[in-house]
């Protein structure tokens, strides 16, 4: 079950916190954390966790901080293809604060939504059930879509915030998740060509729309230890369900998914929970 992910790849220093400081105030950590991070990137883990086979299209680079996300990348069991393996900048660096008492975060972070990186060749990538893009590294997700597009692979959009790359890429794309903030309503986006339109709200019900119908799926009640990268995580459910489970259930698979996360403390603590390793 090999899924295809394009867009951005992160180190993301995590601390947790008793309380999230307030502007000019400094508080201790109770601990600290560092993995590779960032919507496809996350995504990717919860597809090896799952047990697919996940190849990841991104950009890392020759930056020492690089080697710090391939070496998770490679554990969690996540092939990585690098568009631009010699590029000399470090990769994007994101500082989040999760509060100890309820998961909450705080998240500081740099996009790759003006990223110039090329699509490198796909030939030995063969087998892709589904693909996913997350819209960074624009070029990227526009390559990846079209090439699903050619061999009749579903695609799936992580949409949580409206960039410019959205205008050619959604008449590519066949599954738009959208975040309860995306500024285009679902009417607007199946007029776009996408074929569902799927919008989450946190721990309230997913909403669901289609040309023929519509409908909502209840999200599982849940103590949330850690709410960094759930959104992801229910992404990486999503497109490795894609065309093999059919509305309302392939939500459901994802609303499980991403609450088993939540319960647990920690990036990747919640993969062992949950995985086939």
């Amino acid at each position: 079950m090999t899924v295809l992910l394009a867009g951005l790849c992160t180190i993301d220093v995590v601390q947790r916190v008793a309380e999230l400081p307030e502007p000019g105030e400094k508080v201790q950590s109770t601990s600290v954390e560092v993995a590779a991070g960032g919507p496809a990137t996350n995504a990717a883990v919860t597809v090896a966790a799952l047990g697919g086979d996940p190849v990841l299209v991104t950009v890392l680079g020759a930056h020492p901080l690089a080697a710090l996300a391939r070496a998770d990348l490679d554990t969690c069991g996540v092939r990585l293809l690098d568009a631009d393996p010699g590029c000399p900048e470090p990769p994007a660096l994101s500082a989040v604060a999760v509060r100890e008492r309820d998961g909450e975060r705080t998240v500081v972070s740099r996009n790759a939504a003006r990223s110039t990186a090329r699509l490198p060749s796909l030939a030995e990538v063969v087998d892709v059930r589904s693909v996913l893009v997350d819209g960074h590294h624009p070029a990227l997700a526009l390559g990846v879509a079209r090439w699903a597009r050619e061999r009749g692979v579903p695609v799936v959009l992580d949409a949580g915030s409206w960039k410019p790359v959205l205008d050619e890429l959604l008449p590519l794309v066949d599954i738009a998740a959208c975040s309860a903030g995306f500024p285009l309503p679902a009417h607007d986006l199946l007029a776009r060509g996408v074929g569902t339109v799927i919008v989450t709200a946190g721990p309230d019900p997913v909403r669901w729309w289609t040309a023929e119908e519509s409908g909502s799926v209840p999200v599982p009640e849940v103590r949330a230890r850690d709410t960094l990268g759930a959104g992801d995580v229910w992404h990486g459910a999503l497109v490795l369900g894609a065309g093999r489970c059919a509305l309302p259930e392939l939500i459901r698979f994802a609303n499980e998914v991403a609450a088993e996360r939540v319960r647990h403390s920690g990036a990747r603590s919640w993969v062992r929970r949950i995985g086939v390793q």
